[in-house]
Order: structure tokens, then C-alpha cells, then sequence
């Protein structure tokens, strides 16, 4: 699959997948990605589908925030936390 092809996905899944990673709330991930909280609302409960330049604004948020979108062979897209962007366990 073509990278670039591969980084303009977004499914509501991942989209709130990413968000718990980061514990922000849709009115966080809405003021961080410019894209208004009932777009959000409405993509992540699976009402509308949303444009690719709306999408890559929300991911690009996350990617800000440490979230990093991994292809994982057999499986699609996931989500995990960048290691120095990971809150520490201590």
C-alpha cells in the first residue's frame, strides 16, 4: 500500500482509539485540529463521513499530540503513542 494513501485514513474507530491514547476529550481534539466538535461528534458515532483534508487536519492534531498511526500487515491501521511523547509510569 502507498504511504501516502495509508496516512489519509482515519475510520471513527481510530479516531477515538487516538483520543483515549491522549485523554482529550472531543472538545479538546476539536480545538487542537480546528475541526468543530459536532463533526467530530458526528464522525466518531459513525453519522457522516468526513473530508480528507477535515481528517488529516484531526490527524495531524494527534500526530502534534504523540499519536502515531502504524500500519500493521493483516490487520489495517492502529494507533500507539510515540515513546517520547508517552506519559512516564512512575
Amino acid at each position: 500500500m502507498d504511504q501516502d494513501v495509508g496516512r489519509m485514513i482515519l475510520t471513527p474507530a481510530l479516531c477515538r482509539a487516538a483520543r483515549g491514547l491522549v485523554d482529550w476529550t472531543q472538545s479538546e481534539l476539536a480545538e487542537r485540529s480546528q475541526v468543530s466538535r459536532s463533526t467530530i461528534r458526528d464522525f466518531e458515532g459513525s453519522r457522516h463521513d468526513i473530508h480528507r483534508a477535515t481528517a488529516a487536519q484531526i490527524r495531524h492534531a494527534f500526530e502534534d499530540g504523540g499519536v502515531v498511526f502504524v500500519n500493521m500487515e493483516g490487520y489495517g491501521l492502529g494507533v500507539c503513542m510515540d515513546s517520547a511523547s508517552a506519559p512516564d509510569p512512575s
